[in-house]
């Protein structure tokens, strides 16, 4: 993927391969169910360890977001919007949404490829304008 691949460990590791294949996944909990996100060794509603994951099509709702006006990184000019989603399998993330992106506003995720061979960066847009499907932007 690239040369920070040394720094993948097994917990992670499926997410960002699936990552680079414009595949949004969350781990599945065998033994009860729960849906989870950012990925962890055990599941955070009964402890199991049986954990698989499941591709997911990347719908969800903005259930919260922010314009950012202060610089954070130069290569990050504001201003940005960054939003709370909560995907239809129930976990919640932050990321990039649109900047007239409102609460409640049904979004789909997008991969886009990272600077200079760094790992793909999620973002979301409107849920018609991608075909209500994730995938990676060239």
């Amino acid at each position: 993927m690239t040369d920070n691949d040394d720094i993948l460990d097994p917990t992670t590791a499926a997410f960002w391969t699936a990552a680079a294949d414009g595949k949004l996944v969350v781990q599945r909990c065998a033994a009860c169910g729960h849906s989870q996100l950012y990925p962890r060794p055990f599941c955070l509603a009964c402890d199991s360890t049986d954990l698989t994951w499941a591709e997911t099509p990347g719908l969800g709702t903005v259930y919260s977001c922010v314009t950012v006006h202060l610089p954070v990184r130069a290569d990050l000019p504001p201003p940005y919007s960054v939003g709370l989603v909560e995907l239809d399998e129930g976990p919640r993330l932050l990321a990039a949404v649109p900047d007239d992106a409102a609460i409640g506003d049904r979004v789909a995720a997008r991969w886009q490829p990272g600077d200079g061979g760094a790992r793909p960066v999620l973002s979301f847009a409107p849920a018609g304008s991608l075909a209500d499907a994730a995938e990676v932007v060239s």
